[in-house]
């Protein structure tokens, strides 16, 4: 059986993906000078390592190697194996992620997996004498085992450069050193953790497989990695996307523009994305079932996959959704952030902007004008390195919550990153801006209640099994102007944005515009019969090249370049974010026009007769676009097909798919301490004792978060909420204040 994903043209080219290409076209003169200049930039941006420091990562590696053989073969000894087992007795180290992309940076970590015999156990022998083994060693600092994650791995500095060690135990009792990891069968017979453990050397070979020129893909995705970090929508743990789903972003990308360079890339990965009709997956190849018998990710048959909101799909079995931690907030935003991507990008081509432009950092402190600020502090450095881990996985749902509990109408924007206060020991904070839902009438005075949801979040981290005194959680409200002055460079607050934003310039551009286009309305109207006439040659040329198509349907298009007028669909001042009616609201209202698609049940419902999930086969004979005339119209159409999957948005809260709770016993947890809370006392900041209750919605509370005008504390003690004698509803079910 073929590798999935590629398929063979009538000309015999091998094609890569579950669709045509969507343009086969090559590099002009200006791509060249184009991408010459993206590449510059990325080299003064120091995105490349220099050659010293390759060099030792490469001499860190074959020493780790070393070193594990030496420990499988001290281990298979003590276990008392015969002397020929131990003479053969091996262990290999293999590398992922970043690193193994070819896309990683100066300083950062490698992501590695060490594959180990049958006989060699997990936590006695890779983390007991491994880990032994290790720490004596005098290259070795900062080990930190966690052999309760999720992905048990070993994290150390090695001479200096961070590495990643994880480990899969496999059936053999001898690990040959030509060992093919990418084959089915070495899954057979493994423990969960060693899948887990595998998936992600699996999932990064199959990309380098399934992209038509790897040094173009690898220049893209460094490209859109800067980006994403620069905008900061990089980290998956906060509901974004990580490395590993920006590169099958860029990968699909590659597919669809087979001959394209870097510069061409990354406009078209905006422009695609920008159109995209999530939760339509993203993905590289068909999704194959496998014989052995694990879970694959399939809405039809898993109903916790029907409730995700941007699959973006792994290539190896078993296939998994990549980007689960994607919620509507995170969505929104990264969707704006396409957005504005593409706008840039057409403005580049027209020599409006230059790549600098679409790489300046998200103002994220001047966007908004209220945040939580949450901060979390320990007694030393190694429970402040565990109580942040354990945090920052639970950050994810506050946002979930605050969408639940207001029905989306407060929307959160999450900061990837944390911040330390270097006044005080021990102690980082973290923010999530908080503004109303855009394009929703507002009542006066009306308010949001959101002390429950706090307290229910800072309860559920202080469940934390390795919790002990010390850790701690605050959780308060900060406006703008108060945002703590140690968050900026030098600790000194600019006085108002430092530069002109693109989003500042298009604003203006705008009210120009708008002025412009009062006093020429006339001269619009007469010119409109003729552009309708060019328009309706234009579509019935391109309706009569693709004519012999069999899924060619007429689709709106996902309005995300400009109006007729050329203003952009939505722009903001860089003090604020583009929430209007944009991508973020079309995602939820936007149907299909296509007669033929199926709602979302149909489509589950749906006979399984093959063993592959493929989702758009009726589109893989799209024809690709090899000449210039009308191709920008003929681009847009077969992007349509492309994105036009069998899915309609799901509008349900993601609470649906139990998302918001670990497991039974939390939600028990949750449920008693409700029900407690009248008549215990709880120590929301573990230093405070205080006397809660259901909350109840009232124009007594001001906003969500009873705001002093600086700092202040969401504890209940602070915050006079009415009681009630008997249990007030589910909080997520009481409407907002009216």
């Amino acid at each position: 059986m073929g590798s999935p994903g590629l398929s063979n043209r009538n000309n015999g080219q091998q094609r890569l993906g579950i669709t045509e290409p969507i343009s086969l076209g090559g590099p002009t003169e200006y791509d060249v000078n184009k991408t010459r200049e993206l590449e510059k930039y990325l080299q003064d941006a120091g995105l490349y390592e220099s050659q010293e420091e390759a060099v030792s990562r490469e001499e860190v590696l074959g020493r780790l190697d070393q070193i594990v053989k030496t420990w499988i073969k001290s281990i298979s000894r003590a276990k008392g194996l015969n002397e020929q087992l131990v003479r053969e007795a091996n262990a290999k180290i293999f590398t992922f992620g970043s690193y193994r992309l070819g896309v990683h940076g100066p300083g950062a970590d490698i992501d590695t997996l060490c594959m180990g015999p049958r006989h060699a156990s997990r936590d006695e022998d890779f983390f007991g004498e491994l880990g032994r083994m290790l720490s004596e060693m005098p290259e070795v600092t900062e080990l930190h085992p966690v052999p309760d994650a999720h992905v048990p791995v070993m994290k150390f500095k090695f001479n200096g450069i961070s590495i990643d060690l994880l480990y899969g135990k496999l059936s053999l009792w001898v690990i040959p050193e030509d060992l093919d990891i990418s084959q089915e069968s070495i899954l057979q017979n493994a423990d969960e953790q060693t899948v887990r453990s595998l998936n992600g050397c699996r999932v990064t070979d199959q990309i380098l497989r399934l992209v038509p020129n790897i040094q173009n893909f690898r220049s893209t995705l460094r490209c859109i990695r800067l980006w994403a970090k620069r905008r900061g929508v990089y980290s998956n743990v906060a509901g974004f996307l990580g490395g590993i789903n920006w590169a099958l972003l860029v990968a699909r990308i590659c597919q669809l523009y087979p001959n394209a360079l870097p510069n061409m890339l990354v406009s078209r990965f905006f422009r695609v994305y920008t159109q995209w009709r999530w939760p339509n997956p993203v993905m590289l190849c068909d999704i194959e079932e496998g014989s052995l018998g694990f879970p694959v990710w399939d809405p039809r048959r898993n109903p916790k996959d029907r409730y995700h909101l941007m699959p973006i799909i792994t290539p190896a079995y078993p296939c998994m959704n990549s980007s689960y931690n994607v919620s509507s907030s995170t969505l929104r935003i990264m969707m704006e952030e396409f957005q504005r991507g593409n706008e840039i990008c057409e403005a580049i081509e027209a020599n409006k902007a230059d790549w600098d432009t679409l790489f300046e950092p998200y103002p994220f402190f001047e966007a908004y004008k209220n945040y939580l600020q949450i901060d979390i502090s320990a007694e030393n450095a190694d429970d402040l390195r565990n109580w942040k881990g354990w945090v920052e996985s639970r950050l994810r749902q506050l946002t979930l919550k605050i969408e639940r509990h207001t029905f989306g109408m407060l929307q959160c924007h999450p900061h990837p990153g944390d911040f330390p206060d270097k006044s005080r020991p021990f102690h980082c904070c973290y923010f999530m801006g908080l503004q109303r839902k855009q394009g929703v009438p507002v009542n006066e005075g009306e308010q949001f209640d959101i002390r429950l949801t706090v307290e229910e979040f800072k309860h559920s981290v202080n469940l934390y099994t390795m919790w002990i005194p010390g850790m701690e959680i605050h959780v308060s409200h900060v406006k703008r102007r108060n945002i703590p002055n140690f968050l900026f460079p030098g600790g000194v607050r600019p006085s108002r944005p430092s530069k002109v934003t693109w989003e500042s310039k298009r604003s203006s551009e705008l009210k120009v515009s708008g002025q412009s286009q009062v006093d020429k309305s006339h001269e619009v109207k007469a010119i409109e019969i003729d552009d309708e006439r060019k328009r309706k040659r234009t579509d019935d040329n391109i309706e009569n090249n693709l004519k012999n198509s069999k899924c060619f349907v007429s689709l709106p298009p996902f309005s995300r370049e400009f109006h007729d007028d050329g203003t952009p669909a939505s722009t903001a001042s860089s003090c604020s974010m583009k929430y209007a009616d944009t991508e973020a609201n079309k995602i939820g209202d936007q149907k299909s026009e296509n007669p033929e698609s199926k709602s979302p049940r149909e489509i589950f419902q749906s006979s399984d007769t093959d063993r592959s999930v493929k989702y758009n086969t009726e589109i893989n004979s799209i024809p690709a676009i090899t000449d210039t005339s009308n191709s920008r119209e003929a681009e847009k159409l077969a992007i349509e097909k492309i994105i036009s999957g069998p899915y309609h948005v799901h509008q349900a809260f993601p609470e649906e798919s139990n998302e918001l709770e670990d497991d039974f016993e939390y939600k028990n947890q949750v449920k008693d301490y409700k029900r407690n809370m009248n008549s215990s006392s709880l120590d929301t900041s573990n230093s405070k004792s205080v006397e809660g209750a259901e909350p109840v919605v009232s124009k007594e509370v001001p906003y969500s978060i009873c705001t002093n005008g600086g700092l202040d504390e969401l504890e209940p003690a602070e915050l006079t909420a009415p009681l009630c004698e008997t249990p007030a509803p589910v909080p997520q079910r009481k409407p907002l204040i009216s």
